[in-house]
């Protein structure tokens, strides 16, 4: 477990560091950043094997926040962040429009692996409730149906 929260801190403050030094990025990016961040981890935690961050292809438009193995099926995941809970939820901001991108960069990715892969997509709501507060985190898998 140590070395869990040693890379997370490595992360954290690699992401810091070049957010200061890059760019200064509008606040919901920030937020949607921190929010892939603690996804990220949160998925770790429950035994996911993550294998690709911000994930782009140049034939299709879009990016697929993360990808990761869940026992034996391969998971395109996409985060969702809200710094509250007072509008709609999170995770309904996948429209039908977004599970299409989604679908045709997955598709790319699956290029590369046997036809057999099982894959899914799942949603990962994060909601920020306060500074010191930690964030609340709910996983959806089999979310969106593969296109």
């Amino acid at each position: 477990m140590l070395s869990g929260r040693v890379t997370q801190a490595a992360v954290r403050l690699l992401d810091r560091l070049t957010a200061r030094t890059v760019t200064n990025a509008p606040a919901h990016q920030q937020t949607g950043r921190r929010g892939e961040e603690a996804a990220y981890f949160h998925l770790r935690r429950l035994g996911y094997v993550m294998v690709a961050r911000n994930y782009r292809t140049p034939r299709r438009r879009g990016e697929i926040d993360l990808i990761g193995w869940d026992k034996e099926t391969l998971c395109f995941i996409e985060v969702k962040t809200r710094s509250s809970r007072d509008f709609k939820p999170a995770e309904a901001a996948v429209d039908r429009a977004k599970w299409h991108e989604l679908a045709a960069v997955a598709q790319e990715y699956l290029r590369h692996l046997p036809p057999s892969c099982p894959s899914r997509f799942d949603i990962v709501s994060v909601y920020f409730g306060g500074i010191s507060r930690p964030p609340t985190l709910e996983v959806f898998k089999n979310a969106i149906p593969l296109a």
